[in-house]
């Protein structure tokens, strides 16, 4: 059974960048290559109609039968990211002594996530919600079609932190949500069915961060027939 998705809203026009401070004016292999993981932001605002622009050009991504299973929840106040880092604390710290790490390292890792919560200007909160997937009568198919909305929303991710890098932002995507899911619906009053998956980090870099080499292309392809 297939549910009808409803009518997407018109389009946002996009902001003129060149009134835009810091603006990346890149053609797409520039951006691809230049968005990096940043750790460090600073405390400036983030204008909301940037942050609109980011949001809609995440809904645009590809997704199973144009379902568009994505849903965002959007935190600037202080008060509100500071709930969110503090229920996740429990659980940060319970999984990183089952890996064993000792107490002070706990202490170190656990303060640096929630500086990176604390610190942004805007957390997008990602979820997924499955409500309007294809319903199929066996077990493979269902499985199949709930991968394919995954890798819906990493794609929408992916357009998001593309966006953002475009509009002289940067970004740090964080998958914490998706070990303490039910923490993350009670805090921000969320219903049940959304899945809280990512986490994404917007503002204006305070540092430029170490970036990690690419391995060679030659070594990712398996096969060229």
């Amino acid at each position: 059974m297939r549910v009808t998705s409803p009518v997407p809203p018109p389009l946002t026009p996009l902001p003129d960048i060149t009134g835009i401070s810091g603006a990346r004016p890149f053609d797409l292999p520039e951006l691809v290559r230049g968005r990096r993981s940043v750790r460090r932001l600073r405390p400036d605002p983030v204008p909301p109609e940037l942050v609109t622009t980011i949001l809609e050009a995440a809904a645009w991504a590809p997704s199973p039968h144009g379902t568009q299973p994505w849903r965002f929840v959007v935190l600037t106040h202080p008060e509100r990211k500071r709930a969110l880092a503090e229920a996740m604390a429990d659980a940060w710290r319970h999984h990183l002594a089952m890996d064993g790490e000792d107490e002070e390292t706990i202490a170190r890792r656990l303060a640096g996530s929630q500086r990176r919560l604390l610190e942004a200007p805007v957390l997008i909160l990602v979820c997924l919600d499955p409500s309007n997937l294809d319903r199929y009568p066996d077990p493979d198919r269902q499985a199949a079609e709930r991968t394919m909305a995954i890798q819906s929303l990493g794609a929408a991710v992916q357009n998001a932190l593309l966006m953002a890098y475009r509009l002289g932002l940067d970004t740090g995507w964080m998958c914490a949500p998706l070990f303490c899911p039910d923490i993350v619906r009670r805090t921000l009053n969320l219903p049940s069915h959304l899945e809280p998956q990512a986490l994404i980090t917007v503002g204006y870099a305070a540092a430029d961060p170490q970036r990690r080499p690419r391995r060679p292309l030659e070594t990712l392809i398996v096969a060229w027939e």
